[in-house]
């Protein structure tokens, strides 16, 4: 009984941590936008980006990834086992925060004030949430129903799909 309400906060915290994950690259991505403006047009929307980012950053994205990792190894201690799926599931897990501190380095850059990537850089940066949620969804429900072989070729299929879709968009936006 107590997994089962382990596994639900584990899931709610995991989707507070995702909406932080897809949210902050468009606040970075309107910051640096913001950032090619001049005067009181600059300041003024700086100014609200940098509030919004840190409001997101901090009171919800990273509380909900230390949640789900205290929820996460909860759920494992009360499972009693790794299987395969789990473990490929959790080297997803690990590049999701290494993806994590990622944003943190560009946060923290543009609290700075400082503007290393591109709007464009950044709108691909964006998607790579969105790739984690797949396999690790798949993962989580479809387990050992999911050949390796099929689920990593729908994957770069899905990944591929994505970028051409990311490049047709600039070339709309032009």
């Amino acid at each position: 009984m107590t997994y089962f309400y382990i596994k639900a906060l584990h899931i709610i915290f995991i989707i507070t941590w995702f909406s932080g994950m897809f949210y902050i690259p468009r606040l970075f991505i309107y910051n640096t936008e913001a950032n090619e403006k001049t005067g009181v047009e600059k300041e003024v929307l700086q100014k609200q980006f940098s509030i919004m980012m840190k409001r997101l950053w901090l009171g919800i994205t990273w509380p909900s990834a230390i949640l789900t990792l205290i929820f996460g190894t909860w759920m494992g201690f009360l499972y009693g086992g790794i299987p395969q799926w789990l473990m490929i599931k959790l080297c997803f897990v690990v590049a999701l925060y290494a993806y994590h501190f990622s944003l943190q380095k560009i946060y923290s850059l543009q609290m700075k004030g400082i503007f290393k990537y591109t709007s464009q850089q950044l709108r691909v940066w964006n998607e790579v949430a969105t790739i984690f949620l797949i396999a690790i969804v798949m993962l989580a429900v479809v387990k050992q129903g999911m050949s390796l072989v099929w689920g990593l070729a729908g994957l770069v299929l899905f990944i591929v799909i994505l970028m051409s879709a990311i490049k047709i968009y600039k070339q709309l936006r032009k």
